[in-house]
């Protein structure tokens, strides 16, 4: 997993950058004027995400607008895989250990 997605996807505005341009590609004025910052703001946020390889822009006239890549969040998603199957694993004995548990109540009902 790159350090540098995660740096850049820690700070709250560029995490809400990334957000917006789920919906659809952005320019710089169109971010700044969404989430409430000044353009030079806005633009510097959007340079460390293009740095971390997160965001690309492609001109269009004076414009840039940005658009999001799919292959940071395809990492980061291949980085995360290891740690669900952790997390299934101990779900599954949790469910185990509670159907002994109910089978455990169940008995003891019965014999009530």
């Amino acid at each position: 997993m790159n350090a540098s997605v995660m740096s850049a996807l820690a700070e709250p505005n560029r995490m809400q950058i990334v957000e917006l341009l789920r919906e659809r590609p952005l320019t710089v004025g169109e971010i700044a004027e969404r989430l409430q910052l000044r353009q030079p703001q806005a633009s510097k946020h959007l340079r460390v995400l293009s740095e971390a390889g997160i965001v690309e822009a492609q001109a269009d006239a004076n414009r840039r607008i940005y658009r999001l890549r799919p292959e940071p969040f395809r990492e980061l998603d291949d980085w995360l895989e290891n740690y669900r199957v952790i997390w299934e694993e101990r779900f599954d004995r949790l469910e185990d250990y509670l159907e002994k548990l109910q089978g455990k109540e169940t008995r003891k009902e019965q014999q009530d």
